[in-house]
């Protein structure tokens, strides 16, 4: 039976936690969290589902959203035959990334941020991370564009920074012109 998540809002000061790292292996209850996760995430980017559930859109969440304050973040991504790839990401660390930057033209969201928010965050465009599995393996994966910047916006949660914390207040698309918008 499906259970809709709490997620905090950007007021709780539970976001600015800055994260723990994950101890293997995960507990049951743990692994049963991160797959309800997963299928928040899924079902949000379901139309019928969204609706019938409440749903915001969402490709990602990090621990610390649903109230745990551990490292790690899952993605859930919907690919051009309409299923999903599922990623989860623990103990993150970014070991190389691209020094060419982009942004999302349309703003960056958050599940935690129920508001539009004007504005641009640089980000690598590419990065590779290390990261352990859902299992505690050890694993390196390459990401471009929209991944790169998924990944990026959910480890700053894992520091205790939200996106809106990246855009300048006084110019919100201070610099736009140096990097590429997608």
């Amino acid at each position: 039976m499906f259970k809709k998540l709490k997620i905090l809002d950007e007021k709780d000061k539970r976001l600015r936690t800055i994260s723990k790292d994950v101890i293997f292996p995960l507990q049951e209850e743990e692994k049963d969290i991160i797959k309800n996760a997963m299928e928040n995430l899924r079902y949000s980017q379901i139309d019928k589902y969204a609706k019938k559930y409440d749903l915001r859109a969402g490709w990602g969440l990090s621990a610390i959203q649903i109230g745990i304050a551990k490292r790690w973040f899952i993605i859930v991504e919907e690919q051009d035959d309409g299923s999903f790839k599922e990623y989860f990401f623990a103990n993150p660390r970014i070991i190389s990334n691209s020094t060419e930057k982009i942004y999302v033209e349309q703003g960056e969201g958050c599940l935690s941020v129920n508001r539009e928010v004007i504005g641009i965050i640089p980000r690598y465009a590419r990065v590779t991370i290390e990261a352990r599995d859902i299992n505690g393996n050890k694993f390196e994966m390459r990401l471009r564009e929209d991944l790169a910047i998924c990944v990026q916006h959910e480890m700053d949660h894992l520091q205790g920074i939200l996106f809106i914390d990246r855009i300048d207040k006084k110019n919100p698309f201070k610099d736009a012109e140096k990097y590429r918008s997608i």
